[in-house]
């Protein structure tokens, strides 16, 4: 097996790092956290730049307005743009990262038509609507339900953890067809308009302070039937496709971003003194850095298996889960040391003198909510010894 790069490879390495080198000065910094329709702006902004170049949706079928590229260009890819230090994907990342792929596979040719090209070129922002208050972890026990009435479904309920849902265009969303049957069997995948009459959308701020979860509260909201995605009550099916998308190539750029934070985490322990020594001098953490810096190798290795596995099946596999438990713990511990590194200045949720401690402090906090993003860290662990080491179900519970 060779594992050098080919002329080709490299070749579109180097392209895409000028075109970056070029493009992410011009483009300017991020606006304000708090400003959502400009950070709407910005980032979709980006995505067509993207798009215009030819590199938006890379791994996508050219017949979606992707590029069809190798699962190693998608890797370089991957690589540059945080080397780069690009905008990141934003409010884009629903549509792009597993909303689009989900209608790739699943929907119809008219589904398709409407909203895989305005998704790609920046012009469609979407949002999930997966997660209830009563139905998280145990995702399949949703009680939003959608009754036919004609060429519509009329939908009532209730989501919570709605990424982008006051920016969105469309929602991924799932609704219960059957009350009837069993949890898993009644469900159905709907591409829900976010203008339509009965959608009340109301903000979560978080402890970063960011606003990016809403609630929505659905009241006789009409959803055409031809929004349907697969067939009816097959929504579980649907919903997994979905999911193994969001936890396997869906963080692939985290996991470089991850690696940067590492970099900088070195960066600052050259600023950080104490009795005359750097924190950069002391033994034990250039070892606890050092075995961060050998496990994030493996974890993108797993990344790399993910993204080949998907190029060809046209689907990441259950092992996805495995990348995304990986992920959350070593981003947990990661974060935990460089908050333990600025020592005094690690309380302050403000920089610090030189010292980086508000953005120390957003990844650490953005690194708590991962045990719960893209399902909870128990969900992985029973995919994991259920799907993947054919370990025995855990019994159901006896209602007596």
């Amino acid at each position: 097996m060779d594992l050098r790069y080919t002329p080709e490879e490299q070749q579109f390495r180097d392209d895409l790092a000028a075109w970056l080198a070029s493009e992410v000065p011009a483009y300017g910094p991020p606006p304000s956290t708090h400003d959502w329709e400009a950070r709407r702006a910005y980032d979709t902004g980006w995505q067509k730049k993207l798009y215009e170049a030819g590199y938006a949706g890379l791994n996508w079928p050219k017949e979606y307005g992707g590029r069809d590229a190798s699962g190693v260009e998608q890797l370089i890819y991957f690589e540059e743009i945080a080397k780069a230090g690009a905008p990141y994907i934003g409010v884009n990342f629903v549509g792009m990262l597993h909303g689009g792929p989900t209608i790739m596979v699943e929907g119809t040719e008219a589904q398709k038509a409407a909203h895989i090209p305005r998704i790609i070129a920046g012009d469609e922002i979407w949002c999930q609507g997966f997660s209830e208050p009563v139905a998280g972890s145990d995702l399949a026990n949703l009680q939003t339900r959608a009754e036919r009435d004609g060429d519509h479904y009329v939908v009532n309920g209730h989501k919570i953890w709605t990424s982008f849902a006051h920016v969105a265009d469309y929602c991924e969303m799932l609704v219960r067809t059957d009350p009837n049957s069993s949890k898993h069997a009644g469900i159905s995948w709907l591409i829900m308009p976010m203008d339509l009459d009965g959608i009340d959308i109301r903000p979560l701020p978080t402890l970063e302070g960011e606003g990016e979860f809403s609630e929505v509260f659905l009241e006789d909201v009409r959803i055409p039937v031809s929004n349907l995605v697969g067939k009816e009550n097959d929504g579980w099916r649907v919903t997994n496709v979905t999911l193994r998308f969001e936890r396997g190539t869906a963080f692939a750029s985290d996991m470089i971003q991850l690696q940067a934070f590492v970099r900088q985490m070195v960066s600052t322990a050259k600023k950080i003194t104490s009795d005359g020594a750097t924190a950069w001098e002391d033994k034990a953490l250039r070892r606890e850095i050092g075995h961060l810096s050998g496990e994030l190798e493996s974890l993108w290795a797993m990344v790399k298996l993910s993204v080949c596995e998907a190029k060809e099946t046209g689907v990441p596999g259950v092992g996805a889960s495995a990348v995304k438990l990986y992920y959350t713990d070593i981003f947990q511990r990661t974060t935990e040391l460089a908050v333990r590194l600025l020592g005094r200045a690690g309380i302050s949720r403000s920089d610090v003198m030189e010292l980086p401690a508000q953005h120390f402090y957003a990844r650490h906090f953005n690194a708590i909510s991962t045990a719960i993003a893209a399902g909870t860290s128990q969900i992985q662990k029973n995919i994991i010894g259920e799907r993947i080491l054919g370990q025995v179900k855990e019994p159901k519970p006896n209602p007596a």
